[in-house]
């Protein structure tokens, strides 16, 4: 007997469509490649040092109170433990001044001087109305987005309106000073894309304004694995099973099911599926395109990072890069194909918050710096200078440290094709159309199911890719017409 459903990878949003499945009363088979489960949301010891663990990908977790599905999953019910700095978010400039993002929208305002009205008129009407701006950023990008209705309208037309405005050259005309148009580029240039541009104006105003609402950008205490062992746990206790080590490169690879989901990049569909994928389908999927890379670098520390602005020492995430003008000229060099003299740098130091992350006066640093695609470049030292530039004496408490290049990224993930954590480049088309144009932008096949960070809404530790595929999935194969609830019992 075919087993209802198999899940291909075990990262946020495949776990999400098989917890999905599964409360929805089917047998759920989730197979993994690399020996431990996750995907880019594990938190492991690297062996720098005898118990400090570091997280593998994903560090910091804006998205774990605003997703709608992981909202309803409730991860504090289940013993997540989410951290919330009072800082969400810094950027240090070369003068020693430096931006800072409070959780609270006043204090952020107030420490922006003469700037700071034209902050909270751009960030507080957002950061107001989480539920609608969520709805828009955050959607399947094919049908209405909740949230609008009631009262939600004006909430989106300003987001749609503040894309247009920091997503072009008009991005330098709202404020008149350079702490300001710096801290807010340091956060656009998540998306790893020349700036400016609407793709990466969009994602830096939704993590902006969730910077000053609801939890800020959280941390779980003792690392993201938090939030994948609550989902395992509950989709074990619904009768899913997972298996690690099962890495799936064929059709052969995959036990007879009713329906497959891959939380995987779009060639790993076509290599397993072949023939089974409608031809336009096929067509459309190889023409999708990865982006920029990131190449990791962790750090074992022997104390706080010594930072020239002390008060950039309690934020969770520090955007290192400098001015608008610097970043966006290393944003240009990656785009080019070159290697930035003075990349941008993310950089998040866990134990700010969460103490329990240091052990025997040793604490991990987690940082990513933005390269060309599939650069085998050891970053390290480009790195430390980095921190090393607004943190004199920052060589002094590095005990040890270990880079992953971009192109060794898959290694970690599959998924991260060229060392591309987005799964995919996120620029204008393709923030739309993700995977391909299609009404539906999960249905590959009948039965077959893409669940990944390469659809919408892409990136970040949400699982809506996965639960919106799952939905789907419910409906069209198992005729299952109410998604299941996800609260615990």
């Amino acid at each position: 007997m075919p087993t209802d459903v198999v899940v291909v990878g075990s990262g946020p949003n495949g776990l999400a469509a098989a917890v999905t499945c599964a409360r929805a009363g089917l047998e759920v088979v989730v197979l993994e490649a690399q020996p431990t489960v996750g995907g880019g949301s594990r938190t492991l010891d690297l062996g720098l040092a005898d118990g400090v663990v570091h997280d593998i990908c994903s560090a910091v977790h804006p998205m774990a109170w605003a997703s709608p599905f992981l909202q309803e999953f409730d991860l504090g019910a289940r013993g997540v433990e989410l951290l919330t700095p009072e800082v969400s978010y810094a950027q240090p400039l070369d003068d020693g001044e430096a931006g800072i993002a409070y959780r609270d929208l006043e204090r952020t305002v107030e420490g922006l001087g003469p700037d700071g009205p034209a902050w909270r008129a751009l960030l507080g009407p957002l950061a107001a109305r989480t539920d609608a701006l969520v709805g828009v950023a955050l959607g399947d990008k094919r049908s209405v987005p909740p949230g609008l209705l009631p009262g939600g309208v004006p909430t989106a037309v300003r987001y749609l309106l503040a894309l247009l405005e920091q997503g072009s050259r008009l991005w330098d005309r709202r404020f008149s000073g350079h702490v300001a148009p710096a801290l807010l580029t340091g956060v656009m240039s998540h998306a790893i894309h020349p700036l400016p541009a609407v793709p990466a104006a969009g994602a830096g105003l939704l993590l902006a304004a969730l910077a000053h609402a609801g939890s800020g950008w959280p941390l779980p205490r003792g690392g993201s694995q938090a939030i994948v062992d609550a989902l395992r746990a509950d989709l074990e206790a619904h009768g899913g099973s997972i298996r690690p080590g099962h890495r799936v490169a064929s059709a052969g690879d995959l036990p007879r099911a009713r329906c497959v989901l891959f939380d995987t990049a779009p060639h790993t569909v076509l290599d397993v599926m072949g023939d089974r994928l409608p031809t336009r389908t096929r067509r459309a999927l190889r023409r999708f395109r990865f982006g920029n890379g990131a190449a990791k670098v962790d750090f074992v520390l022997s104390g706080p990072v010594p930072w020239a602005y002390p008060e950039v020492g309690r934020a969770g995430t520090v955007h290192l890069g400098g001015s608008q003008q610097q970043v966006a000229e290393a944003e240009a060099d990656v785009a080019a194909g070159r290697h930035a003299p003075r990349p941008t740098v993310l950089l998040s130091d866990p134990a700010v918050v969460d103490p329990g992350r240091e052990v025997g006066g040793l604490r991990p640093l987690w940082t990513y710096a933005h390269v060309p695609a599939g650069s085998d470049v050891d970053v390290t030292e480009a790195v430390t200078a980095q921190v090393e530039r607004f943190a004199p004496g920052f060589r002094d408490v590095v005990v040890s440290s270990r880079c992953i290049p971009a192109a060794r990224m898959v290694e970690h993930d599959e998924n991260y094709v060229g060392g591309d954590i987005a799964a995919g480049a996120l620029d204008l088309v393709q923030v739309v159309a993700r995977p391909t144009a299609a009404i539906d932008p999960y249905r590959m096949a009948e039965g077959v199911y893409l669940c990944s960070a390469s659809t919408p809404p892409g990136p970040g530790v949400h699982g809506l890719g996965g639960w919106y595929a799952a939905r789907r999935a419910l409906r069209q194969v198992f005729d299952v017409r109410r998604p299941p609830r996800l609260a615990p019992a």
